[in-house]
């Protein structure tokens, strides 16, 4: 949190945030009344002449927390960007270390109405929600250009390109992220087209240009060598990605940027090529898609980039050099390896987030302190918190395949077939006596029951059942009761006797009766067979004095008429005597 003063000047409003009071020493601020009670002493930044890179530096300097730029009419918010040419050499520029950003007019003037109240009001500057964060992929692009001699720009950019290519070849390798390199260009006016400085900064007839990268046309290298290096890059990526290897274009630009630089005069074709080539790539692809630099023709891969350019929807368009945009919002912060995955970890939807984001120093693991205020199963260690980059959420959890269904924060309980191989689905189990017995039953997908002789709630606990006090069962008039852990004993009269106990009737009956009873039915069996095999034995005696009879039926006819098939016989007889 930060307490914070706002005071009108000039043309601009300028926000500063206090840590503490503290005394301004720099001419460039001014101590200024602030228009509400806060806890800290507020001061202006006048609209002057001086960079607003200058006033956050003075700010910090002063004790300020961070600086917020109001915009002064209302328009869409811009990227601000470092002094250029001589203003960028300043040293101040490398040790900001406040942040500063640039609000919308009607943001401003919220804040103004805010401080106008006798409350106290509090800022809390957290750029983690400023990132959409729809799923478990960031889509990002990196606006950038192959010159290196553009002074500090240019180095914090070859220093990150070389800090992040780990981090940034991980991230696309397993997944979680889709990245894509941009290269702004610009085009000459049909005017100028044939003028000197066209045609030593431009390609294609004038449709793509950059500018000289030490703004001298007679010596060193032109823009058009820019230009042409650009679109390499950008067809290196293209058929990379066309491999299914587009992290290789981090390998090209980091070893380009060191086999190939301005100052030694290697920033060539020749030793664009080299490397390449030792990456693996078809250097004919590059040179099809590179194409013809010098004709009067467009070339699809740079038309694509000056139209990716153009801003739809809130990302805005890309005006300088270097610009990242992650989940179609440009990003505002300083160009390093930290930030920038912070920024990106904040693209991913909550609990989707690789382990990179998860570790110390990117974010804290609200989880580690009291389980982070959710569910937790100490036997178990089983827990619903999960650590997230924006922090931990209460989500029951899935474990070995069986999911847990509940609030997160008070209650999750194990569901489906093989919820009881995990510790017992959360039900209550004990063993005594060389029986175990649980509450957890298997074709159930979730609750937990007592099983037979124990009563209570399944979870925490089961009791045992005395049937015998409780009369539950046997109860006949010769049965003796004796209770045991989840079931009980009951016998009939003394032991030998000639009672036997029923336990499905709860009943006691002679054991002569039942031998009795055994044997009758033994006997039905018997006479119950011998009256099948009876049937089946007349069945077939049936079926053989059908058979002779009609034998014997056939033999008297034949004795005085012939048979269809003897007079078939006679009458190929004479056939056979010709």
């Amino acid at each position: 949190m930060a307490q914070v003063s706002i005071v009108k000047k000039a043309s601009a409003v300028v926000l500063v945030a206090l840590a503490a009071a503290a005394t301004v020493s720099a001419q460039e601020l001014s101590p200024a009344p602030a228009p509400g009670p806060i806890a800290g002493d507020g001061f202006s930044v006048p609209a002057s002449d001086c960079y607003f890179t200058l006033k956050a530096w003075n700010a910090q300097k002063a004790g300020a927390a961070a600086v917020l730029v109001a915009d002064d009419r209302p328009e869409p918010l811009i990227t601000m960007d470092t002094p250029e040419e001589g203003h960028a050499q300043a040293d101040y520029l490398q040790n900001i270390s406040i942040p500063s950003a640039l609000i919308s007019q009607s943001l401003g003037e919220a804040i103004k109405k805010a401080l106008s109240k006798p409350d106290m009001v509090k800022v809390n500057l957290d750029w983690r929600e400023a990132l959409p964060h729809p799923d478990d992929r960031v889509e990002y692009e990196f606006w950038t250009n192959s010159n290196d001699e553009c002074g500090p720009k240019c180095d914090s950019q070859k220093q990150f390109l070389k800090d992040f290519k780990g981090v940034a070849q991980i991230l696309e390798k397993k997944g979680y992220t889709q990245f894509t390199p941009h290269y702004i260009t610009w085009y000459c006016p049909e005017a100028f087209i044939l003028s000197k400085q066209c045609k030593s900064q431009c390609i294609n007839n004038g449709r793509y240009c950059a500018p000289d990268p030490d703004e001298d046309f007679g010596c060193g290298y032109d823009g058009k060598d820019v230009v042409v290096q650009n679109l390499r890059q950008a067809c290196f990526f293209k058929v990379a990605n066309e491999s299914g290897k587009p992290w290789l274009w981090w390998d090209f630009v980091t070893d380009f940027a060191i086999r190939c630089p301005m100052r030694d005069e290697k920033y060539t074709k020749e030793c664009a090529e080299d490397v390449i080539a030792s990456l693996g790539v078809d250097v004919k692809k590059i040179r099809e898609c590179v194409g013809d630099t010098e004709a009067d023709v467009e070339n699809q891969v740079l038309k694509a980039e000056q139209n990716a350019q153009i801003g739809k929807g809130p990302r805005g368009d890309v005006t300088i050099l270097p610009t990242l945009i992650i989940n179609n919002r440009q990003f505002r912060g300083k160009l390093d390896k930290g930030t920038v995955l912070k920024a990106i970890c904040s693209g991913f939807e909550e609990t989707t987030e690789p382990v990179i984001c998860l570790r110390d120093g990117i974010e804290t693991n609200e989880c580690m302190e009291n389980n982070g205020g959710c569910w937790i199963d100490k036997a178990s260690n089983i827990t619903a918190c999960r650590d997230t980059f924006r922090g931990r959420v209460c989500q029951c959890p899935i474990v070995q395949g069986v999911k847990f269904f509940g609030d997160g924060y008070k209650h999750c309980e194990a569901s489906g077939a093989l919820r009881c191989w995990l510790n017992n689905g959360g039900c209550w189990k004990d063993s005594q006596q060389g029986r175990t017995y649980s509450a957890c039953i298997d074709n159930h997908s979730k609750g937990c029951k007592c099983p037979p002789g124990f009563k209570g709630d399944g979870v925490k606990n089961c009791e045992d059942i005395d049937e015998c006090e409780e009369k539950t069962a046997c109860q006949c008039p010769e049965c003796k009761c004796k209770n045991t852990w989840g079931s009980y004993e009951c016998q009939c009269g003394a032991v030998g006797g000639d009672l036997l106990y029923i336990r499905e009737h709860d009943t006691c009956i002679s054991k002569f009766d039942a031998r009795q009873e055994v044997g009758w039915g033994f006997v039905w069996i018997i006479v119950l067979g011998l009256a099948v095999a009876g049937g089946i034995a007349y069945a077939f005696y049936k079926y053989r004095i059908r058979t002779y009879m009609d034998s014997e039926i056939r033999a008297i006819m034949a004795q005085y008429m012939p048979l269809d098939n003897q007079a078939e016989v006679a009458a190929q007889g004479p056939n056979r005597n010709v």
